[in-house]
């Protein structure tokens, strides 16, 4: 099945399937392929090769690269053409890159939900909802865990004739070792040489069978269970057609219900009858014209004066909290932008859409609130970059940033279901794969390079230092680059501990010496513990830039 295009709405609304009776989840009995049955050792062997012990890289980057190479082994012709399907596929090959140019969560996480969905849209080509993907990919490995265990008993040997043979062979060497061991004795205690040269053989066996336990711990046979999990999932393939079929009961469009008109009803005043009487259809349109009339004014007051104070001429006064007029504002202002949202939807989920005596002014009414909420959503962005420009970058203020543009095109979505009819599962559609695109977006940015550079070269009166030295090794080339920019810098502060979060200033002196002790502890770790299997390459490039950690740097 073909994916709808993005902002093109099918001319008829989509005929409403019949309500999937059957269950959500239903066990299966697995079985494997003659493939799958010597892939599935080799993958766990590579799991256990690329993970133990090893932190996330170029090894989750080579897994992924695996997994996707047997589910395209195995030609999912109809997911192929799902526009779904290339897409989190092309977004699994971004974020694998991004793992091993990087190694950071953020691409970890994009890389590991975008495996899911991928298993999904090729369980159920006919997915379109990103989240229903990835339960569809959730519920599939799910599956196969669950049956993993009736899995490998039935592949155990059977008690056969070949078994019973092999029984009677080792019954029959029986005396002949017990021979050999009289022998070994009588040798040992007869000649000295002999003995030395077994005493040898034993100490070197008993050296490798306690390397081999160890290597064995219970922690390390847990994890190769993981393995076998996590290989399982990605060489099965189980059918799970809840989700989508649920999913096929609804169309991209609102549709007229002809058993009432109103989108909401009241009870009859009769109460010894169960049915009700629906609300009349002009009242409802009433309603929503006064709530779009009323908070139309209310946002237009609220946007002047955002515009003439935070806009034009913002002049913060002394003494003003900064962070508090930011953050408390922030999700203040972005929980009533979604509760606009939810209130459009509500009254545009049924038959209003159809009321044509009043629709268009109905439709212009809340097309103004839309807008209005958009420049609600500007100035949310202006306060967020004049937190920055005062305060420095961090991660929260990113996240706040697209954030900010997720919920305009979650804004401009809302406009296509006023003018368009377009359905609640329509819109969560569209917003799904925004998500998705932010997601990726995130994995491939170097933000924590981007934070320090910005931080350290604009000028900021103030620098939280020990902020920028708890991030990732890989800034710190970038710190030390920057580093004679602290004996400018005013107030240098850095996290005191404690349950409140204070800080303390430090002077640039000290603030140079905790720098210096940064590269070197990190240095030591990355000589000692880094490998192949959690290499990146930004990791790499700081390790070869930085100087050796018993050498530390002093040019300040």
């Amino acid at each position: 099945m073909n994916a709808l295009p993005l902002f093109t709405p099918t001319n008829t609304a989509r005929a409403e399937a019949a309500p999937y009776a059957g269950p959500v989840w239903r066990p299966v009995r697995l079985v494997l392929t003659a493939t799958q049955k010597w892939l599935l050792p080799l993958g766990v062997l590579a799991f256990d090769v690329l993970f133990w012990q090893q932190g996330l890289g170029l090894n989750l980057a080579i897994y992924t690269l695996l997994a996707v190479l047997a589910l395209l082994a195995g030609q999912p012709r109809a997911a192929w053409r799902s526009g779904y399907f290339r897409l989190v596929l092309l977004g699994a090959l971004v974020s694998c890159g991004a793992v091993a140019w990087y190694g950071s969560a953020t691409a970890a996480l994009a890389c590991t939900g975008s495996l899911l969905m991928l298993w999904g849209y090729a369980n159920q080509p006919p997915l379109k909802q990103a989240a229903l993907a990835l339960l569809t990919g959730l519920g599939a490995a799910a599956q196969v865990v669950t049956g993993l265990p009736a899995l490998l008993l039935r592949a155990l040997p059977s008690r056969d004739t070949k078994a019973g043979r092999a029984g009677w062979y080792v019954r029959l060497l029986l005396v002949p070792v017990l021979i050999l061991g009289v022998f070994h004795m009588l040798f040992v205690l007869a000649n000295p040489r002999y003995s030395q040269l077994v005493g040898r053989a034993w100490q070197a066996l008993g050296e490798w069978l306690g390397r081999f336990f160890e290597l064995l711990s219970l922690g390390h046979l847990l994890f190769l269970v993981l393995g076998l999990m996590v290989t399982a999932a990605a060489l099965l393939r189980v059918p799970l057609p809840g989700l989508a079929q649920w999913e096929a009961r609804f169309g991209e469009l609102v549709r007229r219900r002809r058993d009432g008109v109103a989108s909401f009803s009241v009870p009859r005043p009769d109460f010894r009858r169960r049915d009700f009487r629906t609300a009349d259809l002009r009242k409802e349109y009433l309603a929503a014209l006064a709530v779009f009339g009323l908070v139309n004014l209310l946002l237009l007051a609220v946007n002047a004066i955002d515009i003439s104070w935070i806009w034009i001429d913002f002049r913060p006064e002394p003494g003003f909290d900064l962070a508090q007029f930011v953050h408390e504002g922030t999700y203040v202002l972005i929980f009533s932008i979604l509760l606009a949202m939810g209130i459009v939807l509500w009254f545009f989920r049924r038959n209003l859409n159809f009321y044509q005596p009043g629709l268009p002014v109905l439709r212009w009414g809340a097309t103004v609130w839309v807008l209005q909420n958009a420049v609600l959503a500007v100035s949310v962005g202006v306060r967020n970059y004049h937190y920055i420009s005062r305060m420095g970058l961090a991660y929260k203020r990113i996240g706040v940033c697209f954030f900010l543009l997720l919920t305009l095109f979650g804004l401009l979505t809302i406009l296509l279901k006023i003018w368009q009819r377009r359905s609640a599962f329509a819109l969560v559609r569209l917003n799904s794969v925004a998500a998705y695109l932010v997601l990726l977006a995130l994995a491939v940015g170097n933000w924590e390079v981007w934070i320090v550079r910005y931080n350290l070269t604009v000028g900021f009166p103030q620098v939280d230092y020990g902020f920028l030295l708890d991030m990732p090794g890989r800034v710190l080339p970038a710190l030390v680059k920057h580093r004679a920019i602290l004996n400018r810098t005013k107030h240098i502060t850095r996290d005191a501990g404690g349950f409140y979060s204070l800080y303390e200033e430090v002077s640039p002196a000290v603030a140079q010496r905790m720098l210096d002790e940064r590269v070197r502890r990190w240095q030591q770790r990355y000589q000692a513990q880094a490998s192949w299997q959690d290499w990146n390459y930004m990791d790499w490039r700081a390790h070869q830039q930085l100087p050796a950690a018993d050498k530390a740097p002093s040019t300040h």
